[in-house]
């Protein structure tokens, strides 16, 4: 396997790690545009794991863009192993954080006054974005690990 689409150091690679930074960005974006997101935990912590995953998208959008435009693929096993695990544990800590803010973000609109409608669609908005960037986590760790026992 010489080259699997969506694998380290792909253009593929490239365009879900763009893509998972874009949706952290909107999600921690429309979080933070209501000051009062910061009363619920699961708001915070939604926050705290995009801080996690915007600088390590970030860092993984350089590399993959070094190795696309320079056409140098990085393609040593424990290298591999490192994105993998932080892949993995990143997609965890996102599917976690997206669904704990899905919920709370339910029971605030399913209580009458806790929560008017215009924070809550941006509470929602930002789970969803959330989902999203998770989806395409999950989807660039599943392909690296794909790629790992051919190396």
């Amino acid at each position: 396997m010489d080259e699997l689409p969506g694998s380290f150091g792909t253009s593929a690679s490239l365009a879900l790690r763009f893509g998972q930074t874009i949706f952290s960005l909107a999600s921690i974006f429309f979080m933070c545009l209501d000051v009062a997101f910061f009363t619920y935990t699961s708001f915070c912590y939604l926050v705290t794991v995009m801080g996690l995953v915007i600088p390590w998208s970030l860092t993984l959008i350089v590399v993959d863009a070094y190795s696309v435009f320079i056409k140098c693929l990085p393609r040593q096993p424990k290298i591999l192993l490192v994105i993998i695990v932080g892949d993995s544990v990143l997609s965890f800590l996102l599917l976690a954080a997206a669904s704990s803010t899905a919920s709370v973000t339910n029971v605030l609109l399913a209580a009458e006054g806790y929560c008017t409608a215009k924070p809550c669609s941006r509470y929602q908005f930002s789970a969803a974005m959330a989902f999203f960037s998770w989806f395409l986590s999950l989807a660039s760790s599943l392909f690296n690990l794909w790629l790992l026992p051919s190396l």
